[in-house]
């Protein structure tokens, strides 16, 4: 059984033109009006593959962020194959907005398990739009996401757009994005301030079945800043599938932009009650 209509996958594969152009559609938004994170790591995944195929073997997919990615706006991507490492960069003119790799034949890792809640969860902030969040996003995951004292975790079930068309896999944008995602909250728990993701370094370690439900996790406890930066902030999340087979990681880095979280706070409270932000940004919500 395949996805009656085009999938999450086909629509960021048809953003990249033969000539190396790129327009990415408005519904990869993570931030508003900015791609998110982990759409723009599957988008090297997906151009690093030869004949246009989803790749299926272990690969890293990274990507250092230097600007704020726009979408609905054509972009350009240039692309270097020399094997076992793709590198790809997406400009804006002569601009240089992301440069990345894509390296195969990575071996796995195997970090702990999942750690365990030991106190009461809440949710985190839901947004109408977000790739990752959006409740009214027709393409994205539509993931809830919640926090304990422990860690920022969920329990997600992909829907049909996000299955590979014509295969019973699950598109590796879903993987890439959950990641993306935690890594972002663990940041903005940890920082008290909103930010982006920077430097994202995702290992996928095989095909995922699609349908079943993924286990995405992070561990507060190893949320650390940088000693010569203490705006950045190092994360470390996972997802497992539902047979407790690690199927993702990563190493993701976020930037606490002083002050961002109060425009982001405003645009949230028109969806989520004020003791879900404070919860994260105490310092706005009063």
């Amino acid at each position: 059984m395949t996805a009656p209509h085009a999938s999450t996958d086909d629509l960021l594969r048809a953003s990249v033109r033969a000539d190396g152009r790129v327009t990415l559609d408005p519904r990869f938004a993570g931030l508003p009006e900015t791609a998110h994170g982990g759409t723009v790591l599957a988008l090297f995944d997906a151009v690093a593959s030869r004949g246009g195929a989803s790749r299926a073997g272990a690969r890293v997919v990274a990507g250092t962020y230097r600007r704020r990615v726009p979408l609905g706006s054509p972009l350009t991507l240039a692309v270097e194959r020399s094997d076992p490492v793709t590198r790809v960069r997406l400009l804006d003119g002569a601009t240089l907005l992301v440069d990345g790799t894509v390296e195969d034949g990575i071996g796995p890792e195997s970090p702990d398990a999942p750690p365990s809640a030991r106190s009461p969860e809440s949710v985190l902030p839901l947004s109408k739009t977000c790739f990752a969040c959006g409740t009214e996003n027709a393409l994205g995951l539509r993931v809830q996401l919640a926090i304990d004292d422990d860690r920022v975790h969920s329990v997600w079930t992909p829907r049909d757009e996000l299955r590979i068309t014509g295969q019973d896999r699950l598109a590796p944008v879903a993987l890439t994005a959950l990641l993306d995602e935690a890594a972002f909250w663990l940041g903005a728990a940890a920082s008290g301030e909103s930010g982006m993701t920077t430097e994202l370094r995702v290992r996928l370690h095989a095909p995922v079945a699609f349908g079943k439900p993924i286990v995405v996790a992070g561990s507060r406890a190893a949320v650390h800043a940088r000693a010569e930066d203490p705006r950045y902030w190092e994360t470390s999340v996972a997802a497992w599938d539902g047979a407790g087979t690690l199927v993702a990681s990563a190493a993701i880095t976020f930037v606490a932009v002083r002050g961002a979280a109060r425009k982001l706070v405003t645009g949230l409270l028109a969806v989520n009650p004020a003791d879900v932000l404070r919860r994260v940004f105490p310092a706005y919500v009063p």
